[in-house]
């Protein structure tokens, strides 16, 4: 033993092991599931970049599944969230604000996990489904304050173009936050009637 403690309680750099190992695992989850994608990033890869072995990665996540649904179910979408919660905007400006996304803004991770894993019922599935069903709510709740007829509609709708502006800059490499603004400008101006 050294210094009180067994080979077998350090980590592969000599680190202590415990209540850090698992955050660390997020920590490079959350990094590498963004920079290449899930299927492209293996447990090896995982447990290197997070510092710790196999054996205990295994000892949190029974499996890379848990870890990718644990990934999602903590992942903080504060953007926008962040929006909805503006006092300093009218409603309808709150709606417009959603497409104010930096053209640095990486592809939504729900969106790329429902893509790579082709399973509906994987956990991580469910909570990218609830996360972009309350997107929707959120986006209704705000479009009835406007005022719209049909707020609902409108919540849809709009999910619908910040998903496919995600997904358009993603694959082109070029931002469509701005063209998806425009539209939505349109949408929301006909759904909210004029006094």
């Amino acid at each position: 033993m050294l210094n009180g403690m067994t080979e077998l309680e350090k980590g592969p750099t000599g680190r202590r092991r415990g209540r850090g190992a698992r955050e660390r695992i997020l920590g490079a989850s959350q990094q590498l599931f963004r920079d290449q994608g899930i299927n492209r990033t293996g447990m090896d890869q995982l447990c290197a970049a997070a510092q710790v072995s196999k054996r205990t990665a295994y000892q949190h996540f029974a499996g890379k599944d848990e870890l990718v649904a644990e990934y999602l179910r903590r992942f903080d979408p504060g953007f926008m969230s962040g929006v909805f919660d503006r006092a300093d905007l009218t409603p309808r400006e709150r709606l417009l604000a959603a497409f104010e996304m930096p053209a640095s803004t990486p592809l939504c991770p729900y969106l790329a996990a429902a893509v790579e894993l082709h399973d509906p019922q994987h956990p991580a599935s469910q909570y990218a489904r609830d996360y972009k069903t309350a997107i929707a709510a959120r986006l209704a709740e705000t479009a009835r304050e406007a005022g719209a007829t049909d707020p609902g509609q409108l919540g849809e709708q709009l999910a619908l173009l910040i998903d496919g502006a995600s997904a358009r800059t993603r694959v082109l490499d070029r931002e469509s936050f701005s063209t998806a603004a425009a539209i939505a400008a349109v949408l929301i101006d006909n759904a909210i009637p004029t006094a």
